[in-house]
């Protein structure tokens, strides 16, 4: 049983992460990077850098050791099971987030594989749902948000969580409260934490091949990172078919002000067309800020 104690202390730690996000736009917002060399997507740049150095330290030296160690000693069949067993909690959280983008026959598929392999395959650390046909999706609040035409804001590094977006840095907050884990082990503050601890474990071993790409190709790791992750989060915003158009990125910055009329390779910058109804385009000159994916205006297809 927990004591007294334990509800004020997890009260108290709720309201610090709730108060981080605004802490790092302040603090962003003070090193923000002006003038021609200021990359549109990342303003932030110079606090972001900063971030990105203490969390690539702390990776180095505390949590990649760990997981090379957790590859290395579990048995790779065990391994899968813990695998299974997160992603099962994680079809509950995605149903009620398609649910909320008005996706009720993907929220329906998710919720159908969360029953699924928490009967049949062992409280889900057997896949079965995707052996029967049951695809897999992966949505989280902010998805939601920009479903629902919330801009991404800038790209925003975070303290121990990495890469993410003005509009993403609370709803990451927000999914770790909602998430099944916190429900499941509920009367047990201890193995609730030992499962997130598990949880960030097996998410680092899963990037493990991601770090000789990065070493490997990347003069400047930090900006391969950004692109990479800004290009994956809006395509995962898009279930996967983002709309083709003109160079704007998803933060509410446009290339109005770039000229590639002269470029070497002939391009020349033009409005996109307007399309007709059912086509998967933009109108002229519509911003894409994720606003584009409105109810049936994206795909559905699976993550």
């Amino acid at each position: 049983m927990s004591s007294p104690a334990q509800p004020r202390t997890l009260g108290v730690l709720a309201r610090l992460l709730c108060l981080l996000p605004c802490s790092l736009l302040l603090l962003a917002a003070g090193c923000a990077t002006t003038g021609g060399d200021a990359n549109p997507r990342d303003p932030f740049e110079p606090f972001n850098r900063s971030v990105y150095r203490f969390n690539d330290t702390l990776d180095r030296y505390a949590l990649k050791p760990v997981a090379q160690a957790y590859q290395k000693v579990v048995p790779e069949p065990l391994q899968l099971m813990v695998n299974s067993f997160f992603a099962n909690l994680d079809d509950l959280y995605t149903s009620a987030n398609n649910l909320l983008q008005a996706k009720p026959r993907e929220a329906l598929v998710d919720l159908s594989r969360f029953v699924v392999n928490s009967t049949l395959g062992f409280a889900g650390v057997a896949d079965v749902a995707s052996e029967i046909g049951l695809p897999k999706h992966d949505e989280d609040l902010g998805q939601t948000l920009g479903y629902w035409g919330v801009p991404s804001g800038p790209y925003l590094v975070i303290p121990l969580l990495g890469p993410s977006t003005v509009r993403d840095a609370p709803s990451r907050v927000a999914d770790i409260f909602a998430s099944p884990v916190n429900l499941v082990y509920e009367k047990s503050v201890r193995e609730r934490n030992v499962s997130w601890g598990l949880r960030l474990v097996t998410g680092r071993v899963a990037l493990l091949d991601a770090d000789k790409v990065i070493q490997g190709a990347a003069l400047d790791p930090y900006s391969l990172i950004r692109d990479g992750w800004l290009q994956r989060r809006r395509n995962a915003v898009y279930d996967g078919n983002p709309p083709e158009e003109e160079f704007e990125d998803d933060s509410g910055y446009s290339n109005e002000e770039f000229d590639y009329s002269n470029d070497e390779s002939g391009y020349s910058k033009e409005k996109t067309k307007e399309k007709s109804p059912g086509d998967g385009g933009t109108t002229n000159g519509e911003s894409d800020g994720e606003s584009g994916k409105r109810p049936g205006g994206a795909g559905t297809g699976t993550q």
